[in-house]
């Protein structure tokens, strides 16, 4: 999955507006991330933090709920998604958002932060046979 220069910027800077929005009193690490469906629409999510910290939700998982109440789940198809952070620094998606992605994408291109500044990867590269109930990942494939 390719995007363009001015997309990537358009999705990095859809994250970071997300960022200041983020509720991060535990933990102190706002994120932000934004996504775009395969029909070009954007939707965006900052991660929730709660003292029961099994509940707190990610931003890549608060923009895919969006995406879901928005486009219906039957019908969204992640293109792209971009996650950051207020300081700039490392910030893949964890575990269970990279499963969250494949279940709407597994050929996604994520943008984020790696240990060497930016990195892109498709969904199917940061998990590598992601669990699916669907013998065939094709359906969700962009």
């Amino acid at each position: 999955m390719t995007l363009s220069e001015a997309e990537k910027t358009q999705l990095i800077e859809a994250a970071r507006s997300m960022v200041e929005k983020a509720y991060a009193p535990y933990s102190g690490f706002r994120v932000g991330a934004a996504l775009m469906t395969i029909q070009g629409n954007i939707f965006t999510g900052c991660n929730v933090e709660n003292s029961s910290y099994g509940i707190t939700l990610c931003a890549e998982r608060a923009a895919i709920a969006m995406a879901v109440a928005t486009e219906g789940g039957e019908n969204l198809q992640i293109r792209a998604l971009a996650v950051v952070n207020e300081a700039d620094s490392f910030c893949s998606p964890c575990g269970a958002c990279r499963q969250a992605i494949f279940e709407f994408g597994s050929d996604a291109l994520i943008l984020f932060q790696g240990v060497q500044g930016w990195q892109e990867k498709l969904a199917k590269e940061l998990l590598p046979e992601g669990f699916s109930l669907n013998c065939s990942q094709d359906k969700k494939s962009n």
